[in-house]
């Protein structure tokens, strides 16, 4: 094995030499056997262990055991203690997946902070197998079916085509002593159940089971190739704009392609959403339909369809009062500046003039609220707000983010957009205030 590793290093991972790398080791064969094969290439790595505290004294003992690997091997160790138990409870997510992002989130603190090149993790060709029938048992894409990558950013996978056997085997042969995790034997988790009692089956109908496997993941990938490929080419002809807060999306190229959900499925699938068909039902839906994710808003507008982060939606804004003779106030939408001028000048929708002696202080910046309503500059009576943002043809979005300043129950200016025309200059008037956004 030893031989085989070398040469892989050597066509695969050949930046490995030059680079300084951090090695994930929990004290399990995996990552122990990588260990010893590290460093018999003279490869610079540090060792870095996280105790979950999830096993009493057996996860104080794993620490200890790296600790002493360290020291014989005389390489740099991080040892990172967690409450792994009060994240899950916290983040409302399974031990598993709390242990998973916390060591993650870790260890590229650790790479960032010590400006380490790599993270290398021990996975091998059985981990790769138990990870490909946990996506497909609990429904994915085609990218979910492509098998854990190599090399994924600065995260690297050395052992990925060795099989659990192999590791064994090499583990025994060198007289490589590691620690036993028990939890491997709870078969409460999938992958242990898939581990103990799927994969043995498996390779009893088919003894060259990761072989076989290893040529599905290939071909998985050429067509997750060719599947991207198209994806770009629909998504370059859809996406009309492209902004901090939305992205939005022609309709009518999601109507041309054969599938349309599957297409949707691919563009969308990583903002959250589940509820498929309701997506691919916008597509004829009215204006105003939306579909939502723990994370993001999918919203039919018109021909388009728009995507939003929900953060994007800054409804839970504060008001910000502006009182008499202030003059520069900072806002969640930019500084106000208001001061009393001699005439009036074109600044723009930013800015508004209005008679000084109509205005009750304190003034309010707010959202605008269902049921506003105001009398638009240059117009006969009053029109609720929804109706002018509505004529006006706004998105969803630009909606949600529209502000209006008020004075008292009255609004004075439709922030950006119109102000009102009770509150306008006109010749008589002899005190003219410049209200502006900066």
């Amino acid at each position: 094995m030893q031989e085989v590793f070398k040469n892989q290093i050597e066509s695969d991972f050949s930046f490995m030499t030059k680079s300084r790398c951090i090695l994930a080791i929990s004290g399990g064969i995996d990552s122990v056997v990588l260990t010893y094969l590290l460093h018999d290439l003279n490869i610079d790595f540090a060792l870095a262990h996280c105790n979950f505290n999830l096993r009493g004294q057996e996860s104080d003992e794993d620490e200890d055991f790296v600790l002493e690997l360290a020291e014989r091997f005389d390489k740099e160790v991080f040892v990172q203690s967690f409450d792994t138990k009060d994240y899950a409870r916290e983040h409302k997510c399974s031990i598993q997946m709390a242990a998973r992002e916390l060591r993650y989130t870790w260890f590229n603190e650790l790479a960032n902070q010590l400006k380490f090149d790599y993270i290398i993790t021990a996975h091998h060709a059985d981990d790769n197998l138990e990870t490909f029938l946990i996506n497909f048992l609990r429904g994915t894409g085609i990218n979910g079916l492509t098998g854990i990558p190599a090399i994924n950013d600065n995260i690297l996978r050395p052992l990925l085509n060795f099989s659990r056997e192999s590791i064994e085997a090499y583990a025994k042969t060198n007289t490589i002593k590691w620690r036993e995790d028990s939890s491997n034997s709870q078969r409460k988790y999938l992958r242990n159940k898939l581990r103990q009692e799927v994969i043995p089956t498996l390779k009893e109908i088919n003894p060259n089971l990761l072989s076989s496997f290893k040529n599905t993941l290939e071909n998985l990938n050429d067509t997750a190739d060719i599947v991207e490929e198209s994806l770009n080419a629909v998504a370059k002809r859809a996406i009309v704009e492209i902004n901090e807060d939305f992205v939005t999306y022609k309709i009518s190229e999601f109507k041309k392609v054969n599938n349309s959900k599957a297409y949707l499925f691919e563009m969308f699938k990583d903002y959250g959403f589940t509820e498929w068909n309701d997506v691919v039902d916008l597509l004829e839906t009215e204006t105003g339909k939306f579909v939502v994710s723990n994370t993001h808003k999918l919203t039919k507008h018109r021909e388009f369809l728009i995507l939003s982060g929900i953060d994007e939606i800054k409804s839970e804004k504060t008001a910000v009062e502006i009182n008499q003779g202030e003059t520069s106030i900072e806002t969640p939408i930019g500084r106000l500046r208001v001061t009393q001028v001699t005439d009036l000048d074109d600044n723009g929708k930013n800015a508004v003039f209005v008679e000084g002696s109509k205005l009750n202080y304190p003034l309010s910046l707010r959202l605008w609220q269902k049921g506003d309503f105001f009398y638009p500059l240059g117009m006969k009576g009053k029109k609720k707000v929804s109706k002018y943002l509505k004529d006006e043809k706004l998105t969803p979005i630009e909606k949600a983010n529209t502000w209006v300043l008020t004075s008292g129950e009255q609004i004075v200016w439709v922030v950006g957009r119109r102000g009102a025309e009770n509150y306008k200059v006109n010749k008589s008037s002899n005190q003219i205030i410049k209200i502006e956004l900066l």
